[in-house]
């Protein structure tokens, strides 16, 4: 079995960033290509296979050395829905033998911005600022949307954690990560 630290030595690691929704789920591919997979609400429970599919794909073809992946929020009203998707999206990865972390929103935000209550705004213009990637048509005129933009902190979070950071940040924001549990294996 590889260690993280294994993994590091060897070449950077594919790391894929996924902020889940059954209607837009934001993906961060290994190379850092932002996405998004959108469903039809018309469609019912069957946008579980059409996600599951869809994620399928991207595991298979992409094959992560780790998946990082927004957490549930607690009390929120979609969560119930989301959870649907959080279900199928670890069974895609631990049929894949994917590894997965799970970060919390309010831990994503701090990360991302320095502060756990920062809007979708605020994170996409962190990462315009630090690195000069921008995620059009992500952001809805009202700021509401950030999938793919969440999806991009989330994979900068594992590159982080397995020592491959795509983005210089304070010791601070970088601390926020020790509250997520990290898997022990690639």
């Amino acid at each position: 079995m590889r260690t993280l630290e294994a993994t590091s030595a060897q070449r950077p690691p594919r790391v894929l960033g996924l902020d889940l929704s059954l209607r837009s789920t934001g993906v961060a591919l290994p190379d850092g290509t932002t996405l998004r997979i959108r469903t039809r609400a018309q469609d019912g429970d069957a946008r579980l296979q059409e996600v599951r599919a869809w994620l399928t794909e991207v595991v298979l073809g992409t094959r992560p050395d780790l998946a990082v992946i927004e957490d549930l929020p607690t009390h929120a009203k979609g969560a119930g829905i989301t959870g649907h998707v959080h279900g199928v999206t670890k069974v895609v990865l631990l049929d894949a033998d994917v590894p997965y972390a799970l970060v919390p929103p309010a831990t994503l935000k701090s990360f991302a911005t320095g502060s756990g209550a920062a809007n979708k705004r605020r994170m996409a213009e962190a990462a315009r600022r630090r690195t000069g990637v921008s995620f059009p048509g992500d952001l809805t005129p009202r700021g509401t949307g950030g999938d793919m933009c969440d999806a991009w902190w989330l994979r900068a979070a594992g590159r982080q954690q397995l020592g491959w950071p795509v983005v210089a940040l304070p010791a601070p924001q970088l601390a926020r990560l020790t509250a997520v549990t990290w898997p022990s294996r690639l």
